[in-house]
């Protein structure tokens, strides 16, 4: 029995005389010449499908890419420009920065300098049947050197039968005078114990300074302190004679800081909290022993030739 053919593993139909039959089924056959004949090139659309299922991937991508740019672009199109700052905005950033924060003054940063380098100088004497030594006077100091150096004036610890000092963290400490200097009422001392961390002030020449220079005055008035007011250099090289007439200071910076009684031996600083002087004195013609606008210091070149060298 002749066994029926169900399915053909070829793609070709044949005709009775056993030829294949290449007619045009649909659009996935081979394209034709001109003449009806077969070219034997697959179609367009056959190629179109093959090229993109070999670069599937890369078209994805690039499709991926324009679509950002596409939308980068769209977004600086309809993004409104940036507005050019004007010297208004800078002047109005700048108000508002120094409304919101508001800055130390010049005499108190300078006082926040020199601070930790002011003592206060404390003439101690014997009360008879009396075991502690009570206070006779109070003056003030200034740290020139680590060690303990310390410049003050003579008249603070002049006739002391003790000195003591104290420095700007709270430690005492007895002193000695190691040196003086009359003709500018200057005594110098030294600590017998000293912080760990004294820090002594810094020293500057009195060759610029000039008259309405800014200047701070630093010290114990009435032993209160430390106190610090501010002021100007009024004048330079002045002479100055003491109420009792014994002593003539020359070559004085004037100065209009308020100064009282305590204040002797403090630094007188500029607004960099550099030293440039010792405060010695003030004018008072009456006898409240007050300050009245008048106050006189040492040059630092004079109280540096008190230690013996030269700080510049």
């Amino acid at each position: 029995m002749k066994r029926v053919t169900l399915y053909s593993k070829s793609g070709r139909s044949h005709t009775a005389d056993g030829r294949d039959d290449r007619r045009a089924t649909g659009p996935d056959v081979g394209a034709q010449s001109a003449g009806g004949k077969p070219t034997g090139r697959p179609g367009l659309t056959v190629r179109a499908r093959a090229f993109m299922a070999r670069h599937e991937r890369i078209m994805i991508v690039g499709f991926a890419v324009l679509l950002s740019l596409l939308l980068v672009i769209g977004y600086a199109a309809t993004k409104p420009p940036a507005r050019q700052i004007t010297q208004h905005d800078i002047d109005a950033a700048v108000l508002h920065t120094l409304d919101s924060n508001v800055l130390p003054s010049p005499a108190a940063k300078a006082f926040e300098i020199v601070q930790q380098s002011v003592v206060r100088v404390r003439r101690l004497e014997h009360v008879k049947d009396d075991e502690q030594d009570h206070i006779k006077g109070v003056g003030s100091g200034v740290v020139i050197v680590d060690k303990g150096v310390i410049l003050t004036n003579l008249h603070v610890v002049n006739g002391a039968e003790r000195v003591q000092v104290v420095f700007a963290d709270g430690t005492e400490s007895d002193a000695t005078v190691i040196g003086m200097q009359p003709e500018n009422d200057l005594a110098v001392l030294q600590a017998k114990s000293i912080p760990d961390d004294l820090v002594p002030a810094t020293l500057r020449s009195t060759r610029d300074l000039a008259m309405g220079d800014q200047v701070i005055a630093v010290g114990f008035p009435f032993g209160i302190g430390p106190s610090v007011s501010a002021g100007v250099v009024s004048g330079l090289k002045r002479e100055y004679r003491s109420t009792e007439g014994k002593r003539l200071l020359t070559n004085l910076i004037q100065f209009d800081a308020a100064a009282n009684p305590g204040n002797s031996g403090g630094p007188l600083a500029t607004m960099d909290g550099e030293v440039v002087g010792i405060v010695t004195a003030i004018l008072n013609p009456g006898d409240q022993g007050v300050f009245i606008g008048i106050g006189f210091a040492v040059p630092i070149e004079n109280a540096a030739a008190a230690v013996g060298v030269s700080p510049f």
